[in-house]
């Protein structure tokens, strides 16, 4: 009975050695207080921007006394706009007026050749997207106004400036601070004029031009 006793005061007293050590130890390794979790907030849409964008486009012009032609050619110009983000969605308007090269040539019934031209080119729209976080794919759409220019040899030729209608659509993306970069596509349709006796025989000669527009941009929100 004597040798048990004193093995349990032994026991006892290594446990009490260890306990204190392992717990403490437990402690160091084991933090009791969770850290709450770190979040990158997620990129505000809203502002004024300013910017520049470049491309190209391709379409169509049809004079009734020739009939369609295509046309083709770069565009380049300046963009103005404000977007207001309400949850994910983002709402805008946006201006452009651009230089424009798009023209074409044909020799139907026109053997010295007739040409459609378009030297400038603007647009206010209106734009809705769907934020995701720092990118923005996004619907566009509104007015469109431009020159139409028609010219034949021999003939005095005439210049309108029209309005009719774009619609389109793109994926803008936040880069750096406050820079962003975007990809748009617009078809745009000017309709047409009278060019009459200006550009033929026909009186009741008629001249349209409509395009479809692909563009690279890049904008800087204040």
């Amino acid at each position: 009975m004597k040798r048990v006793f004193l093995a349990s005061i032994g026991a006892l007293a290594l446990a009490g050695l260890v306990g204190p050590a392992a717990a403490a130890d437990l402690y160091r390794r084991y933090d009791p207080v969770p850290k709450a979790p770190v979040y990158a907030p997620l990129y505000n849409w809203t502002g004024l921007y300013l910017g520049l964008s470049g491309g190209g486009g391709w379409g169509r012009s049809r004079w009734d006394s020739t009939g369609d032609f295509d046309l083709s050619g770069g565009i380049i110009g300046g963009t103005l706009g404000y977007n207001w983000q309400a949850g994910g969605w983002v709402f805008g308007l946006e201006g452009d007026l651009s230089w424009s090269n798009i023209k074409g040539t044909t020799f139907t019934a026109c053997p010295l050749g007739c040409e459609t031209a378009n030297r400038w080119l603007g647009t206010a729209r209106g734009r809705i997207g769907y934020s995701i976080d720092r990118f923005l794919p996004y619907l566009t759409g509104g007015l469109a106004v431009g020159d139409i220019r028609a010219s034949r040899p021999g003939f005095a030729g005439k210049n309108d400036t029209n309005a009719g209608f774009t619609v389109g659509g793109g994926l803008e993306v936040a880069i750096a601070g406050n820079w962003t970069a975007k990809g748009e596509y617009l078809y745009v349709n000017l309709g047409d004029f009278t060019c009459g006796i200006s550009c033929s025989a026909l009186t009741t000669d008629k001249v349209s031009f409509s395009t479809h527009i692909v563009r690279g941009g890049i904008n800087y929100r204040f």
